[in-house]
C-alpha cells in the first residue's frame, strides 16, 4: 500500500518544472531546438547547424564539434552556429554522450576539411570521443583537451585524471570556430584552440547545490552558512567546505587558486545556474579590483551564465591569457545565440572598475542646533531595518527595510538643524536614496512637513498643517485611502488627531504624543486588512495578519520605542 505522506513529501521536494522525468531531456531539447534559429535535431543523437559549413571565402570549413552531458546549458547547444560550433552532442544529464552519437555527428559535420573535437577533461567524455575518432578512419580528425579547473590539479606527477574541463571550454570553442570560419586548416585550428586551452585556468565555488529535474534531488548536501569550494559542473561537491565569506574574500580565494602571473587576460565570470546577474557583476567588479593589484590587465570580459551545473547557486572564474590573435578571434562575429553580442573591453586599454555610487549634496549636520525630535525618529528606524524588511517580506516584496537603510542608514546622530531644515534633508534622502514606492511616498510626506514647518507661526500649527497637506499630496500621488492597508492608515489618524488638538493649546511634545497614539492604533489595525494599494495588494488575502511596515514607520515619526514586535501584541 502506498504511503500518501511519502508521496506528498516527494512532491514537495521537486523544485524543477517537468512532466514525466523520463521525458525531461527529449522534451527540453526539443523546445530548445524549436527556439534556435540555426539548429536541427538528428535522430542519431546530435544537434547541428542548418546553414552550410563554409569559410568566409566560401570554401568547405573545418568543422568544430563539441559535446558533453546535458545540464550545462547554454553550453554546448546554444553555441552551435556560424563562427562557432558545427554540431553539439548532448548526453544524458551530467553524463557523457556515447561514442555512436559522436561518430554520427562527426561524419555529418565533415566537409572534407576535417573535424576538430573540443573535449572537456572528464573521463566519460575523453573515452567516448576517443572511441568515436578510432572508428572514423575515413575522416580527418583532431582533438583539443580542455583541462582548466585548478581545483582538481594534482600535479604533473599524479596518476589521477587531472584538471577537469569547465568554463574555459566556451572560449576554446569560440576561438576554434572563428579560426575555422576565417579559413584555417585543421592543424592551424587545433593549434590555436589548444594554446587557448593550455593557457586557461578556472575555479568555482557554490553557496547551494544544483537540483536535478530527473530525480528531484540535490546534487549534494550543504549545511546552512557553508560554501563549497572547488565544485565541478557535473554537480560534484567541492574539494573544501568553509564558512560563507564576503564576495571579496571569495574572489581572493578563486584568484589564489588560479594563481595567474602578471600579463593580459580574458576574464570570464560565469554563473553556475542559480546565481543572479547582479551577483555575477558584483563578483566581476571585485575581480577587476584584485586583478589590477596583481598586475593583471583584463582585455576582454564575459559576465553571465554560460556553463551551468543545472541551477547550482555558484560562480566560476576563468582567466585565459590573451594575444592579439586570440582577441581578434574572440571578437569575430558569430551567429551562435548563446555567445554575447559584444564583449567587455577595448583594444589598447584594460577594463577599469569604479563603483556606481550616487552622489548628492547632504546638509545634515550643517547647523549647530540639535534636533532631538527627528534624531529620535531616525534612531528608531535605524534599529529596525531587518524587522521592517521581514514584515515586508511576509506581505510585500521584501524591500522596505532595505530602502529605509539606504535613506537613513548613513545618517550620523544626533541631527542638527531646525525642524524644517532636517525634514527637507530627510525628504531629499528618501527621494534619492530609497527609491521605489516608499521613497516617493515618504519623501512627499517629509517634504510637505518641511514646507509647512517653514512658514508656520508655531511648531504645533506647522505639524498639523503639514500632516493635512501630506495626506492630500500622497492620496493624489497614489490614490491610497484609509483602509487600503498602507501607511495612510497611520498618517490619516495622526492628521485628524493633530487637527482636533490644534485648538487645545498643546505643547509640541504633547501634540507628538497625541499623534503617536492615533498613528500607532492605525498601524495595528492594518494587521486585519487586505491590501488594496501598494505591492502587497498583489497578494490579496495573503497580506492579512501582517502589520504594514510603512504605517509603523509613520507612527515612529511622533514617538514610540522603535520595536516592531509591539505592533503584533
Amino acid at each position: 500500500m502506498s504511503n500518501p505522506d511519502a508521496t506528498h513529501s516527494a512532491q514537495q521536494s521537486i523544485r524543477s518544472f517537468r512532466n514525466d522525468p523520463a521525458d525531461f531531456l527529449p522534451e527540453a531539447l526539443g523546445g530548445f531546438i524549436a527556439s534556435h534559429p540555426d539548429a536541427t535535431w538528428y535522430e542519431q543523437g546530435f544537434i547541428a547547424r542548418t546553414t552550410p559549413l563554409r569559410t568566409d571565402a566560401g570554401k568547405p570549413a573545418v568543422a568544430v564539434v563539441s559535446g558533453g552531458g546535458s545540464g550545462h546549458e547554454p553550453m554546448h547547444a546554444a553555441f552551435v552556429g556560424e563562427g562557432m560550433l558545427a554540431a553539439a552532442v548532448p548526453g544524458l544529464v551530467f553524463s557523457s554522450p556515447n561514442a555512436i552519437q559522436i561518430t554520427e555527428a562527426t561524419r555529418w559535420a565533415d566537409q572534407g576539411a576535417g573535424v576538430l573535437h573540443v573535449v572537456k577533461n572528464y573521463t566519460g567524455d575523453v573515452m567516448n570521443f576517443k572511441v568515436a575518432r578510432q572508428s572514423l578512419a575515413d575522416v580527418e580528425t583532431a582533438v583539443v583537451l580542455v583541462d582548466d579547473d585548478v581545483a582538481t590539479d594534482q600535479g604533473e606527477d599524479s596518476d589521477g585524471p587531472g584538471r577537469r574541463g569547465t568554463g574555459a571550454t566556451i572560449i576554446v570553442e569560440k576561438v576554434a570556430g572563428a579560426a575555422a570560419q576565417r579559413g584555417d586548416d585543421l592543424a592551424q585550428v587545433t593549434d590555436i584552440a589548444q594554446w587557448v586551452a593550455d593557457n586557461s585556468r578556472s575555479m568555482a565555488v557554490a553557496l547551494a547545490p544544483g537540483h536535478l529535474p530527473t530525480t528531484g534531488r540535490d546534487t549534494f548536501d550543504l549545511p546552512a552558512g557553508k560554501m563549497e569550494v572547488g565544485v565541478g559542473i557535473h554537480g560534484e561537491r567541492g574539494v573544501d567546505r568553509v564558512d560563507v565569506e564576503p564576495a571579496d574574500a571569495v574572489v581572493t580565494r578563486l584568484l589564489d587558486g588560479i594563481d595567474a602571473t602578471a600579463g593580459e587576460y580574458i576574464c570570464l565570470v560565469n554563473g553556475l545556474g542559480g546565481t543572479t546577474p547582479l551577483e555575477l557583476s558584483l563578483i566581476f567588479g571585485s575581480a577587476l579590483r584584485q586583478l589590477e593589484q596583481r598586475g593583471i590587465t583584463v582585455r576582454r570580459a564575459m559576465v553571465g551564465t554560460f556553463v551551468t551545473s543545472m541551477n547550482m547557486a555558484g560562480v566560476s572564474l576563468t582567466l585565459t591569457r590573451s594575444t592579439d590573435e586570440v582577441i581578434e578571434l574572440l571578437d569575430a562575429p558569430t551567429e551562435a545565440p548563446g555567445w554575447p553580442r559584444v564583449l567587455g573591453g577595448q583594444d589598447g586599454a584594460g577594463i577599469q572598475f569604479q563603483p556606481a555610487v550616487m552622489e548628492f549634496a547632504d546638509d545634515l549636520g550643517a547647523s549647530t542646533e540639535e534636533n532631538a525630535w527627528l534624531s529620535a525618529f531616525v534612531e528608531r528606524v535605524q534599529r529596525s531595518f531587518d524587522d521592517l524588511t521581514e514584515l515586508d517580506r511576509l506581505a510585500g516584496d521584501g524591500d522596505f527595510g532595505h530602502n529605509m537603510d539606504a535613506a537613513f542608514g548613513g545618517v550620523n546622530l544626533p541631527l542638527h538643524g531646525t525642524d524644517s531644515e532636517v525634514l527637507q534633508t530627510l525628504a531629499h534622502r528618501l527621494f534619492i536614496r530609497a527609491g521605489g514606492t516608499s521613497g516617493a511616498v515618504l519623501g512627499t510626506l517629509f517634504r510637505e512637513l518641511s514646507t509647512a514647518m517653514d512658514g508656520a507661526d508655531s511648531s504645533t500649527s506647522g505639524l498639523s498643517t503639514g500632516l493635512r497637506n501630506a495626506c492630500d499630496a500622497i492620496t493624489e500621488l497614489g490614490g491610497a485611502q484609509e483602509g487600503d492597508n498602507t501607511l495612510m492608515d497611520a498618517l490619516l489618524p495622526a492628521a485628524r488627531a493633530a487637527n482636533d488638538a490644534d485648538a487645545q493649546d498643546l505643547t509640541f511634545g504633547e501634540l507628538l504624543k497625541v499623534c503617536h497614539e492615533a498613528a500607532a492604533k492605525g498601524a495595528r489595525d492594518t494587521r486585519e486588512m487586505i491590501a488594496k494599494k501598494g505591492r502587497a495588494s498583489y497578494l490579496g488575502t495573503a497580506s492579512q495578519g501582517v502589520v504594514d511596515p510603512g504605517a509603523i514607520l509613520v507612527s515612529w515619526i511622533f514617538g514610540g520605542n522603535g520595536k516592531v514586535a509591539d505592533f503584533n501584541s
